[in-house]
């Protein structure tokens, strides 16, 4: 057999010409932000992918880091997806929800962030989680300042903006905004599809405020305290069943509390949601000979959802909440 042997000059070169083109060909799909010559845009989970879709359209290819069906509260950050958010041209995600991701973000340090939480404002709706509400008090309907309440950075604060169309529309802006730095060549894009997005959501808005205006109830009952800002919205009082956290147990004298409110406050729902156990909503129903039903806090899109984006979800939580109180 006749072996041709390379001189050490010529393996060099060699190697050196291969590990060339193996760097120039990293680079040229590698760290510009771009994935298939479109803005790569990593988004936290559903609500946030849901914006970046909307408002990206055909210019963006869009990941979420919580997969579909999976509850994003409890989600952990893999090295491969550290390593996504470090080479994305834009990741869009709600500081507060998901600490992985706090976490995971702060150590990629990606060149292009939109923090939803920077958008709108936050409160603490702590208080209602535990019943404390105040008789009469109906919430602060078409409010745009909320004075005394805790606001973005504030380690109380509930993270669940997104179900109030208003403050969602807001963070649709800011979303906007930030492709346009990230990607300024499809800005006149990005500025038509958040003016459409936005338009959509106000009137998702309207339809919530003309669907609950003649109701006999204000009152709803659900799995856990993700409902603070609708509620608010709408002149409507929220009594969960756990708090910010739907793992969470609730004590027997939380139990007992609802028990009273439901009879006080003439409940006849209790409402269950999609990515969590329903086992203590029905249990509390069942105690209560009250029916059951979903209200959906959209944290993802998985099979029992009622619809297939956002806009048909809200619209589905509207129906279940006529339902429930009451509503001509």
């Amino acid at each position: 057999m006749n072996i041709r042997r390379l001189s050490p000059m010529t393996a060099l070169v060699g190697a050196a010409a291969l590990g060339l083109t193996t760097l120039t060909a990293c680079s040229s799909d590698a760290g510009d932000g771009r994935k298939d010559g479109k803005l790569d845009v990593v988004a936290s989970f559903y609500p946030m992918q849901f914006l970046a879709q909307r408002i990206g359209g055909d210019a963006v290819h869009v990941s979420s880091l919580t997969k579909p069906g999976v509850e994003p509260h409890d989600l952990e950050i893999s090295p491969r997806q550290t390593a996504d958010l470090t080479e994305a041209g834009l990741v869009v995600y709600l500081k507060g929800l998901q600490p992985s991701v706090d976490r995971a973000i702060a150590q990629a340090e990606p060149k292009h962030v939109a923090d939803a939480t920077s958008y709108t404002t936050l409160e603490d709706h702590g208080a209602e989680v535990e019943g404390d509400h105040h008789e009469g008090e109906e919430g602060h309907e078409g409010e745009e300042g909320h004075d005394g309440h805790a606001h973005s950075g504030d380690a109380a604060a509930d993270p669940h903006i997104w179900l109030d169309p208003v403050r969602y529309a807001q963070v649709a802006k800011g979303v906007g905004k930030a492709l346009e730095k990230a990607d300024p060549d499809h800005a006149k894009t990005y500025q038509k599809n958040t003016t459409a997005l936005v338009k959509e959501l106000n009137t998702l808005d309207q339809d919530f405020r003309s669907g609950l205006k003649d109701r006999s109830s204000d009152t709803f009952i659900t799995t856990h305290a993700a409902f603070g800002y609708l509620a608010e919205r709408y002149g409507l009082r929220q009594e969960a069943i756990s708090g910010l956290d739907p793992e969470s147990e609730p004590s027997p004298a939380r139990i007992k509390g609802l028990h009273t409110i439901a009879k006080k406050d003439k409940v006849n729902t209790v409402f269950f949601e999609t990515l969590v156990s329903d086992r203590t909503a029905k249990t509390l129903a069942g105690d209560l000979h009250l029916r059951t039903d979903v209200l959906d806090p959209i944290e993802g899109i998985g099979s029992k959802s009622k619809g297939e984006d956002y806009i048909q979800v809200m619209r589905s939580n509207l129906k279940a909440l006529q339902r429930a109180l009451g509503a001509k």
